[in-house]
């Protein structure tokens, strides 16, 4: 989730990954469509309202993932570029370690190795570069 003007990105420390990565989730069967599961997601891990979700997603990424069952598996993960409104205050829920505002052009060492192409896409879209 990008800020209201796309100059920061907010990102969670998950807890079992050990790194900072985008805000996201799983479908539930109460969520009527896939943006509908991004947007409570977004919200569930930010503790942010009123998030706009861009309805087309930026990325469709398959990788292999073990999920807290210790099984590995596949996962298919649809990602949308969210904006909060100005002067979000992002809220730490249970399901991360930490969460935080970070610079586009400061961001942290252990993140995880696609996420800086991500965003910038993400800002790209969204300043309308892309």
């Amino acid at each position: 989730m990008l800020d209201a003007d796309a100059r920061q990105v907010l990102l969670t420390l998950h807890p079992r990954v050990g790194a900072w990565l985008q805000l996201g989730g799983h479908v539930e069967d109460d969520d009527q469509t896939l943006l509908a599961a991004a947007a409570r997601e977004a919200f569930e891990e930010s503790g942010i309202e009123g998030i706009r979700i861009n309805p087309t997603p930026i990325e469709l990424a398959i990788h292999p993932i073990t999920c807290s069952l210790g099984l590995p598996t596949r996962h298919f993960d649809i990602r949308y570029v969210g904006h909060a409104p100005a002067g979000a205050r992002p809220v730490v829920s249970l399901e991360s370690d930490d969460l935080r505002w970070f610079d586009l052009d400061d961001l942290p060492v252990n993140i995880a190795p696609e996420l800086p192409g991500l965003i910038r896409r993400a800002q790209q879209r969204s300043l309308g570069t892309a």
